[in-house]
């Protein structure tokens, strides 16, 4: 009983805490919910990334590529055939004549962030530490130029139009529960306590015969199948470009899981929420807002320099993360009166 609802509040905290944003947003303007959408997304996206960096220890600085290939694979086979030829007079005949509805979109890109993760995690999944990091990277610079210049599977250099704008508070919100939802069944699963072990002691965990290298390919393929789902609910969003789908964003995410919690599902929806508003917040000044009365224009820049400073204060303050790299858990009370 006591087990149960403790699963209950582990799940319960981070997913309110998801609805809570998308019924804040109804009471703004229609052009101030697109920075809580946007927020929702990035949760999406930061879930995906706790799935392995979280539950493994292993720093992927590729997961951004996942999301790159989901929104290009939601966005092209999205966009009506009739308009692709102006559009993407190069694709090839297969993706040119092929269009699907918004929910298959989805599902597809997931299928293609899950492959794809697959794949490259076969040789990759037996690296820890630096060389992981790197081979990852490289990872997201082969993708980031192949998506670039082979115009073949979509707009290369330009950005991509026609894409239906679907994803609105709703879409957004529901796809956000739905990435904590996969993340907590699989961290709460023998797969994810696995390798959480692995985690904690590798020596430990091959001691007692546990795969270091299977269980680190199932989550990253996980992990890669929330992101490109996260990338196809992006692209219905707003039109992207491989620009917006690479260093910057793969530097924020990762800011907002460390700022978060690297360690808890609660602290990757916590960082994603924090820090998307303060971006938003310093996107906004940076173009001149006023606020009781003070106009406040920032120079071109800041946002990044003012998230990067709160990552490093967090890091010297607060090495685990808002969070504390801690799951939410039950009231010291309600714990010590349903004990046996």
């Amino acid at each position: 009983m006591r087990r149960s609802a403790g699963a209950v509040v582990e799940l319960g905290v981070p997913a309110l805490l998801v609805v809570a944003a998308a019924l804040l947003a109804t009471v703004f303007s229609h052009s101030t919910q697109t920075y809580f959408i946007n927020a929702l997304v990035n949760v999406a996206i930061v879930v995906a990334l706790y799935a392995f960096i979280g539950n493994s220890g292993v720093v992927s600085f590729g997961h951004i590529s996942f999301v790159a290939l989901g929104a290009w694979t939601a966005g092209v086979l999205s966009v009506p055939a009739a308009e692709k030829p102006a559009i993407m007079p190069n694709l090839a005949h297969g993706l040119r004549t092929t269009t699907v509805g918004n929910v298959p979109s989805l599902a597809l890109a997931a299928a293609v962030g899950a492959a794809f993760a697959l794949l490259v995690g076969l040789p990759l999944m037996r690296l820890s530490g630096l060389a992981a990091g790197i081979a990852t990277f490289g990872v997201l610079e082969i993708t980031h130029n192949i998506l670039r210049y082979w115009e073949k599977i979509g707009p290369g250099l330009n950005t991509f139009s026609s894409v239906p704008e679907t994803t609105g508070l709703t879409q957004a919100a529901a796809c956000a529960v739905i990435a904590v939802v996969v993340a907590f069944v699989y961290q709460r699963s023998r797969y994810g306590r696995v390798l959480r072990a692995t985690r904690e002691d590798a020596a430990a965990a091959r001691a007692v015969g546990v795969s270091m290298y299977m269980q680190r390919l199932i989550a990253f393929t996980l992990s890669g199948a929330l992101a490109g789902f996260a990338g196809g609910v992006y692209v219905h969003l707003l039109p992207l470009n491989t620009e917006a789908l690479y260093l910057d964003l793969t530097f924020i995410t990762l800011a907002m899981l460390v700022i978060g919690g690297t360690t808890s599902l609660l602290g990757a929806v916590v960082g994603a929420l924090a820090v998307s508003g303060v971006d938003s917040f310093l996107a906004t000044a940076e173009n001149g807002v006023s606020i009781a009365g003070w106009n406040v224009d920032l120079p071109a820049g800041t946002r990044v320099v003012v998230v990067g400073a709160l990552m490093a204060i967090v890091l010297i303050l607060r090495p685990l993360g808002l969070t504390g790299g801690r799951e939410a858990t039950l009231p010291r009370w309600a714990r010590i009166g349903s004990a046996p």
